[in-house]
C-alpha cells in the first residue's frame, strides 16, 4: 500500500489534482470580480439564479459564483476565501467530506458551496453541533450572503413554528442536527400542511461532520407522548368484557380472529361507558379497548398463545411452543391479556415518532461535511453515508511538533509527571491546554495544580458561550487551561503576545482517547495557520483502553524493564501498541453502530411509508380511490379467511361472514346465507364490495362530496398516527428482546427483519378495517375533525449538562371565528369547521 502511494499519490492526492484547474479558473476570474462595483457583484446572483432556471448546472456556474462569493467576503468582512478554502469548498459541492485541519476557516469554507446551492432555491441547511456555535456562524457569515441578495436563518431551540418557519424558508439556514431532525419528525405529525416548518431536505453541509454523524450516531431522535391513561382503561374494558355473556352478548369468529358485540351487547357497552352511539368514530378509542379486551379474553388462550412467568406475559410460537423474547402482541392486545391475567399492564410508552441521525441525513438529496478528523473514520462515511473523505492541505506547512507518547505503570505516577509538565511550561510563560477524557479527571488535576499554586482554569464539555470565550483565550501567556476533550470544540485559539518566542500553545494530553479522531482534535487545537506549538500524550497501564484493550506482549515489556511508579518509557513499539488498541475499539464502535442501523432500516423502509401516505393525506390528494382500494382488498381478505372451502363448514361459514360483515358496514338483517350460497369466492367477493360502495355513496350525498373528502382525511390521519404509534412501541419491545435469539442460532437482525415486516402487515391490514369501518358509521351531526392522537410532552435531547426534559407548548386549538389552518382565508366555522 505505502509503495502504492508513492507511484500514484494517496486518494486525495490524485482528487486535488482534478480539483486545481477549477480552482485555476476562480483565480483566474479575481481581477474581474475586484472591478465590479457592489451593485453589479450583487447582480449576479439574479443572473445566477436566471442561469440555473433555464437548466445551466451549478457545476457549470462553479468557478464565477465562487469568485462572486471570495469577492463579497472581502468587501462585508474582510475576510478572502485561501486557495486551500476554494477547494475544501469545491469538495463540499461535490457531496463529500473535506478534512481540514483546525484552524483553516472552516466557517468561510462552506460560503461557497452554501451559497452555489442556494441558487438553485430549494434551500441548503449548515449544520453545527450546538445552538451557540449555530448562531455564531450565522451571525460572522450572514453580511457575505445578505450582500449577495440572499437571506439567511437560524434555528436556535426556542424559536416558536411561524420563527421556525420563516428560518426554513431562508436560502441558506444554519442550525443543529438535533434541531433539525426533531421539526423533521414533528413535520410528520401535523394535521394540517400548513404547520410543518421544514421544505425539502436539499443540501446539507455537517461541520464537525465526525462528531455528528459518528458520534451521534448511536442516539436516536425520540418524540415521546402522554400515555398515562391507557393503562386504566385497558382494566377498565377487561373488568366490562368479563361482564359479558358469549352467544348472548358477543360471538366469536375464529376465521377472522375477532370477537363481535351482538346489539344487546352494544346496548350493555353504551350504559357501562355512558355513550349515546357506541358506534360513533368519536368513541373510538373506547371501541379499540373493548375489541382488544374481548379479544384478550376469548380468543387468546394462556399456555397456548401466551404464559404468565414472574408477572410478565410472554408469547409463545405458535410453531416451536417457545417462548419469543422481546415480542409483544401489537395494537394493545399485549396490554389487554395483562389485564385480564391481574398482572401489571406495562404503560405504553407512547413513542411518536424516531429516526436515527444516520437514517435522517441520508433523506437529504446531497450531503457533505467538514472536519478536522476522518480520515480514520473513512470506512464508516463511505460504507453508511456514500462519503469519500478528501483531505485538503494546509495554508500554511504544520509547525508543530507531535512528541512521542510517555508511558507511566500507574495512573498515579502519570498525573504526578503531567502535572510537573504543566508547571514547567508555565514558568517558560507558554500556555497549555491539557485534555482529559472525563470531569472527574479534570477536577483531580485541578487540584494537584492548586496544590502547586498554578492559577488555571476548568473546562467541562457543557457547550456554554462562555465555553467558548474561555477557550478562545487558551493561548495567551503562561494560561493553563484544563479541558474535557470536546469541550469548546469549534472554537480558534489564537495566540497572545509573546507566545509564539516561548514555543506556541501546548497540547498535553492526560490520556489516550478510545478513538484516534478525539485525539488528533486535541493535537490539532495548537499549530493553527502556521503558528509553532507542541502536543504530547501521557499514559499509564492503569487507563482503561491500555487496561482493556492494551496487549499482553506490552505489559510484558513493562514487567520486564521493571519501571517504578515515577519511571516512564517512550518506544515506538508503545506507540504502535497504542494504536492498535484504538484501532480494536474503534472497529468495535462501528459494529455497534452498523447493528444499529441495520435495526433501524427495518423502521426506515416502514417510516417511508407511513410518511409518504401522511404526506398524501395532508397535501389535500382525493382519497376516494384509495378508500375504494382499500375496501376491495379487505373483502378480499375476509372472505378468504372465512371460507375454508370445505362443503359442510360452508352454511356455518357464511353465518360467520355476514356476521362480521355486519360489524364491519353490511345493514343488519339485509344479507342472507342463502342468497351468498350459490355464489363463488370470487363473486361473494364482487357483492359485498358493490355493497360496500352504494353505502358509501348514500353516505356521500348525506354530507357532500367537499366534506367527504376531508372526512376520509381526518379519519385516515387519526387512524395511521394511533396505529404506526403503537407499532413503534411494538417494535421497540422486540428490538429488546430479539438480541436472547442468538442464542438460538438465529441471527437477531434477520429475525428482527422477518418480524418487523410480519407486525407492519399486520399494521397495515389494522389501518384498512379501521379506516373503513369509522368511515362508514360516520354520522353527520358528529363529523370528527383533525386533531393529534396524543400530545408530545418531550423529547430525548439532552440539555447542555443534564438530561432535562424540555416541555414542549400545547398548540392552540382553533376557535370557531378564528382563521381556518387550512389556508383558505375563511373563518374556520365556515370551513373546515362548517360539519362539526
Amino acid at each position: 500500500m505505502k509503495i502504492f502511494q508513492k507511484i500514484f499519490g494517496s486518494y486525495s492526492d490524485r482528487e486535488l489534482k482534478r480539483i486545481n484547474p477549477i480552482v485555476d479558473r476562480i483565480d483566474a476570474l479575481d481581477a474581474k470580480m475586484q472591478s465590479l462595483t457592489d451593485e453589479e457583484l450583487r447582480a449576479k446572483t439574479d443572473e445566477f439564479k436566471e442561469r440555473v432556471s433555464k437548466g445551466e448546472t451549478l457545476n457549470a456556474i462553479l468557478p464565477e459564483a465562487f469568485a462572486v462569493v471570495r469577492e463579497a467576503a472581502w468587501r462585508t468582512i474582510g475576510l478572502k476565501h485561501y486557495r486551500v478554502q476554494l477547494i475544501g469548498g469545491i469538495v463540499l459541492h461535490q457531496g463529500r467530506i473535506a478534512e481540514m485541519r483546525t484552524g483553516e476557516g472552516k466557517t468561510l469554507v462552506a460560503t461557497a458551496p452554501a451559497y452555489l446551492n442556494a441558487l438553485a432555491g430549494k434551500g441548503v441547511h449548515i449544520v453545527t453541533v450546538n445552538d451557540y456555535l449555530a448562531k455564531r456562524d450565522r451571525d460572522t457569515m450572514a453580511p457575505v450572503y445578505e450582500f449577495l441578495g440572499l437571506k439567511v436563518g437560524v434555528i436556535l431551540h426556542d424559536l416558536n413554528q411561524a420563527q421556525r418557519q420563516e428560518a426554513y424558508n431562508c436560502d441558506i439556514t444554519y442550525g443543529t442536527n438535533s434541531e433539525y431532525g426533531f421539526d423533521y419528525l414533528r413535520d410528520n405529525m401535523v394535521v394540517y400542511k400548513e404547520e410543518r416548518v421544514q421544505r425539502g431536505l436539499n443540501f446539507a453541509i455537517v461541520d464537525e461532520v465526525d462528531s455528528i454523524l459518528i458520534d451521534e450516531a448511536r442516539t436516536p431522535l425520540i418524540i415521546s407522548g402522554e400515555g398515562e391513561k391507557s393503562t386504566d382503561m385497558y382494566r377498565i374494558a377487561d373488568h366490562f368484557v368479563k361482564t359479558l355473556v358469549k352467544e348472548k352478548d358477543f360471538t366469536v369468529d375464529e376465521k377472522a380472529n375477532s370477537v363481535i358485540l351482538t346489539d344487546e351487547g352494544v346496548e350493555k357497552a353504551e350504559k357501562f361507558f355512558s355513550l349515546e352511539n357506541y358506534a360513533d368514530p368519536q368513541n373510538m378509542e373506547i371501541q379499540h379497548h373493548v375489541v382488544q379486551a374481548l379479544k384478550g379474553n376469548y380468543i387468546m388462550k394462556r399456555d397456548k398463545d401466551y404464559m404468565v412467568r414472574d408477572g410478565e406475559v410472554l408469547i409463545v410460537d405458535e410453531f416451536t411452543g417457545r417462548v419469543m423474547e422481546g415480542r409483544r402482541y401489537s395494537d394493545g392486545l399485549h396490554q389487554a391479556i395483562e389485564a385480564k391475567e391481574g398482572v401489571k399492564v406495562e404503560r405504553e410508552s407512547k413513542t411518536l415518532a424516531t429516526i436515527t441521525y444516520q437514517n435522517y441525513f441520508r433523506i437529504f438529496n446531497k450531503l457533505s461535511g467538514m472536519t478536522g478528523t476522518a480520515l480514520t473514520e473513512e470506512n464508516e462515511f463511505r460504507e453508511i453515508y456514500g462519503l469519500d473523505v478528501v483531505v485538503i492541505p494546509t495554508n500554511k506547512p504544520i509547525a508543530r511538533i507531535d512528541l512521542p507518547d510517555v508511558v507511566y505503570k500507574t495512573a498515579k505516577g502519570k498525573f504526578k509527571a503531567v502535572a510537573e509538565d504543566i508547571a514547567e511550561t508555565y514558568k517558560k510563560g507558554q500556555p497549555s491546554l491539557v485534555g482529559t477524557v472525563s470531569i472527574e479527571k479534570s477536577e483531580l488535576l485541578s487540584d494537584m495544580l492548586k496544590r502547586k499554586g498554578i492559577p488555571h482554569q476548568v473546562l467541562n464539555a457543557k457547550y456554554h458561550e462562555q465555553e467558548a470565550e474561555i477557550i478562545s483565550h487558551a493561548g495567551e501567556k503562561a494560561m493553563v487551561t484544563i479541558a474535557t476533550n470536546m469541550a469548546g470544540r469549534g472554537t480558534d485559539i489564537k495566540l497572545g503576545e509573546g507566545v509564539v518566542e516561548a514555543g506556541g500553545l501546548k497540547i498535553i494530553g492526560t490520556e489516550r482517547h478510545e478513538s484516534r479522531r478525539i485525539d488528533n482534535q486535541l493535537r490539532g487545537r495548537a499549530g493553527r495557520q502556521g503558528d509553532p506549538g507542541a502536543s504530547r500524550f501521557y499514559v499509564s497501564l492503569e487507563d482503561d483502553l491500555m487496561r482493556i484493550f492494551g496487549s499482553d506482549k506490552l505489559k510484558g515489556l513493562v514487567e520486564k524493564l521493571g519501571l517504578g511508579d515515577d519511571e516512564a518509557i517512550e518506544s515506538k513499539m508503545v506507540s504502535g501498541a497504542i494504536e492498535n488498541a484504538q484501532k480494536k475499539v474503534e472497529g468495535n464502535n462501528f459494529d455497534i453502530r452498523k447493528t444499529l442501523l441495520q435495526y433501524d432500516d427495518v423502521i426506515n423502509k416502514q417510516r417511508e411509508i407511513i410518511y409518504k401516505q401522511r404526506s398524501q393525506v395532508l397535501e389535500g390528494e382525493d382519497l376516494k380511490q384509495d378508500v375504494e382500494d382499500m375496501l376491495v382488498d379487505l373483502i378480499s381478505s375476509i372472505v378468504d379467511s372465512h371460507i375454508s372451502g370445505l362443503e359442510d363448514e360452508f352454511e356455518n361459514e357464511l353465518a360467520k361472514l355476514i356476521e362480521y360483515m355486519e360489524e364491519l358496514y353490511v345493514p343488519s338483517g339485509s344479507l342472507k346465507v342463502e342468497e351468498l350460497a350459490n355464489l363463488t369466492n370470487d363473486e361473494i367477493k364482487e357483492k359485498l364490495v358493490e355493497i360496500g360502495k352504494n353505502i358509501y355513496a348514500q353516505k356521500e350525498e348525506e354530507f357532500t362530496p367537499e366534506q367527504m373528502r376531508e372526512l376520509e382525511r381526518v379519519i385516515l390521519l387519526r387512524v395511521v398516527d394511533t396505529k404506526w404509534m403503537d407499532h413503534l412501541d411494538d417494535m421497540e419491545h422486540l428490538k429488546r428482546g430479539i438480541g436472547l435469539r442468538a442464542y438460538r442460532q438465529q441471527d437477531p437482525a434477520q429475525a428482527y427483519q422477518l418480524e418487523g415486516s410480519d407486525m407492519f402487515s399486520q399494521m397495515i391490514y389494522n389501518i384498512k378495517v379501521d379506516t373503513i369501518k369509522y368511515l362508514f358509521h360516520v354520522q353527520i351531526q358528529k363529523a370528527p375533525e383533525r386533531e393529534r392522537v396524543v400530545k408530545e410532552i418531550h423529547t430525548n435531547q439532552e440539555d447542555d449538562d443534564s438530561i432535562k426534559k424540555q416541555p414542549v407548548k400545547k398548540e392552540k386549538t382553533t376557535g370557531r371565528n378564528d382563521l381556518c389552518p387550512c389556508g383558505s382565508g375563511k373563518k374556520y366555522k365556515n370551513c373546515c369547521g362548517r360539519f362539526e
